[in-house]
């Protein structure tokens, strides 16, 4: 039977019924990127308040991919609420922290002694991360990258990129943070062609060193190995070897934000293991407890162990029904071997959508790793003007026809690929149709409209 059921059209009247009374006591800055509110969920598939069924491609923005109310991930969490539900790790620990803590030291990248912390956001592990730097090395300075988001508390927001919507607005951010191109080959800040380019953009740290901002003061390097919001950008291969060549030069740590890239969702536990970089520091959150809001950060032993007693922490951080959640999850990405289901996934994308390139002018370039996949929409190859406003009909087009799916890009013009990793291949196939549907009617349009303009 077909996954997508629809029973009414999308939004259905119970949805319209629901966002009237959100926009009547939610601030408006709360965004969602559908009309269509949830009733219920199971592996792939939602079920709306109106009966309607669709796939999910966007997996609560990366924090599924072991699937809606995965049975083991459920049952872990029931077992903890017969015991207790919070006492503050602060003040009366508990195993299962410490569980979650050595499994993460044991999982993470690199051959060495960790420890680890657990917070509860993606942006608190980026906060935390900062900190214990700082701490470390004694030093003020912070490099991040062009197109980057971690977060949205004040220094997460310092050391994000996009401005819309997310930082304009709530200036002064804490200084001593400085900016550099990613490695977005598709559009290059350099006006180079890899692999001519020699990978200049990792290169061009030692020039910041000399014209921005002094190495020696430099803590650390903070960069998502595969970038989320910035577009789902994929580095080529020599980049993170060789900017950890620098880095590790001159005494900067480097800071991994594995938040939306990490626990299987490339093909790999963590997007590192993929790209050759042995991080300094981890930052972890999204897929993590497949559900509940947990993050971590794990380091070097010596780095981690560098603040003080009581530096570290907070009243919530590690709750033990997410620290059961994690250890289930961690066991269920191990046994149901969904690294190998990214690959799958991605493989069965990419085939997909070298056909749809080839077929449309709209799709500019598609990339990604595992299951982490994108199309860069644009208006023209030849100018790769970005399709923004195309992107958006693209998107609906889907949620419209049972496929909901989230975009991404600083140009608001990438379709991003966050379906759980448990997610069939007839779902697979299914929803990639509907995205093909989309793609096809939004093209049309263009089509049609150009040839107005030119009559």
């Amino acid at each position: 039977m077909s996954t997508i059921q629809l029973r009414t059209p999308i939004p259905g009247p119970r949805s319209q019924e629901l966002m009237k009374r959100r926009n009547a006591a939610v601030v408006q800055a709360a965004y969602h990127a559908t009309p269509v509110f949830i009733a219920k969920a199971e592996g792939a598939v939602v079920e709306d308040v109106d009966g309607n069924r669709l796939i999910d491609f966007a997996g609560g923005i990366g924090c599924l991919n072991t699937g809606h109310r995965a049975p083991a991930v459920v049952e872990a969490i029931r077992r903890q609420l017969d015991r207790f539900l919070h006492t503050s790790f602060n003040v009366l620990p508990y195993e299962s922290y410490v569980a979650v803590c050595e499994k993460l030291n044991a999982l993470t990248p690199g051959k060495f002694s960790k420890k680890t912390l657990l917070v509860n956001t993606g942006a608190e592990a980026t906060e935390n991360a900062i900190k214990i730097a700082r701490s470390y090395t004694k030093r003020p300075a912070i490099i991040s990258f062009e197109d980057a988001f971690h977060g949205r508390t004040y220094m997460a927001m310092a050391v994000t990129s996009k401005t819309h919507p997310y930082k304009a607005g709530f200036e002064p951010f804490p200084g001593d943070v400085y900016r550099i191109p990613y490695a977005y080959c598709y559009r290059c800040s350099y006006s180079m062609k890899y692999p001519s380019c020699e990978v200049h953009c990792a290169k061009h740290i030692e020039d910041t060193f000399k014209r921005v901002v002094a190495s020696e003061s430099v803590a650390a390097v903070i960069v998502e190995p595969i970038l989320g919001e910035g577009g789902f950008v994929t580095p080529p291969a020599e980049f993170f070897p060789t900017l950890a060549a620098i880095c590790r030069k001159h005494g900067i740590l480097l800071i991994a934000d594995e938040v939306q890239t990490g626990f299987a969702r490339t093909g790999a536990l963590f997007a590192c293991e993929r790209l050759g970089l042995e991080p300094d520091l981890i930052c972890m959150a999204k897929s993590l407890t497949g559900g509940l809001p947990m993050a971590a950060v794990t380091g070097r032993a010596e780095i981690m162990d560098t603040p003080a007693s009581g530096q570290l922490g907070g009243t919530f951080s590690g709750n033990p029904a997410a620290c059961e959640a994690a250890l289930a999850v961690l066991d269920i990405i191990e046994k149901q071997d969904l690294c190998a289901r990214a690959n799958v996934l991605g493989e069965r994308f990419r085939k997909r959508a070298a056909k749809w390139q080839s077929q449309w002018e709209l799709i500019g370039e598609f990339r990604g790793l595992g299951a982490m996949q994108a199309l860069e929409l644009v208006r023209s190859k030849a100018t790769r003007q970005p399709a923004d406003e195309e992107t958006k009909q693209v998107a609906q087009y889907c949620y419209e026809h049972g496929l909901v799916l989230i975009t991404a890009g600083s140009y608001g013009n990438v379709i991003r690929l966050l379906m759980p990793l448990v997610l069939t291949d007839a779902q697979m196939d299914e929803a990639m149709d509907v995205l093909e549907a989309a793609l096809a009617h939004v093209a049309a349009e263009k089509k049609g409209a150009l040839a107005e303009q030119s009559a």
